[in-house]
C-alpha cells in the first residue's frame, strides 16, 4: 500500500503536465479563418510557408498562432466632411469591401499587424475619398459623375 503513493504522484503529475503542454499546442481555426504562425525560437513570423487553414493544428507550445478573418468584410464610413472643388462642404457616406490575401497573410502580419484595418486601411479609404470627391462640384457628385467617380476611388 506505502508503493502506491509514491508511484500515483508522479503519475499523475506527469498527466497534468501533459494535458497542459497538449492545450498549450493544440489550435482550431474556424471558418472563413486563417493563421500566421509566430515561431519564438525560429526566426518570428513565418511569411516562406502558407498560413494554417481552417481546422484543427498542433504547434509547438511556445509558438503562436496570430488567427485572421479572411472572409470578405465592410468598413462604412458615415457623415465623412468633404470639400467640393468650389469650397462647399459636402458630407457623404462611404463603404468599402476588403479582403486580405490569404497567400500573403504573414508579410501583412509582420509589416502592419493584427490592427491594419485602423492602420492602414481606413486612413487610406479617407484620404482618397477626400482627393477624388474635392474634385467635383456638388451638382456633379449627386447627378451625372457619381459613377465616375466611383471608379475613381476604386482605382
Amino acid at each position: 500500500m506505502d508503493k502506491l503513493p509514491k508511484a500515483g504522484i508522479p503519475a499523475i503529475t506527469l498527466i497534468i503536465f501533459a494535458v497542459i503542454i497538449l492545450a498549450k499546442s493544440a489550435i482550431t481555426i474556424g471558418s472563413g479563418e486563417a493563421g500566421v504562425l509566430y515561431k519564438t525560437f525560429d526566426g518570428g513570423v513565418v511569411t516562406d510557408q502558407p498560413p494554417l487553414g481552417e481546422g484543427f493544428h498542433i504547434i509547438a507550445p511556445w509558438n503562436r498562432v496570430y488567427v485572421y478573418n479572411v472572409k470578405q468584410q465592410e468598413f462604412f464610413e458615415g457623415n465623412m466632411q468633404v470639400l467640393s472643388s468650389n469650397g462647399l462642404e459636402i458630407s457623404l457616406d462611404v463603404s468599402v469591401l476588403y479582403q486580405p490575401n490569404i497567400d500573403r497573410l504573414g508579410l501583412l502580419h509582420r509589416t502592419k499587424g493584427e490592427n491594419y484595418v485602423n492602420i492602414v486601411l481606413i486612413p487610406q479609404i479617407r484620404a482618397v475619398a477626400r482627393s477624388i470627391v474635392g474634385r467635383y462640384t456638388p451638382e456633379q457628385l449627386y447627378s451625372t459623375k457619381r459613377d465616375a467617380i466611383q471608379n475613381e476611388i476604386f482605382e
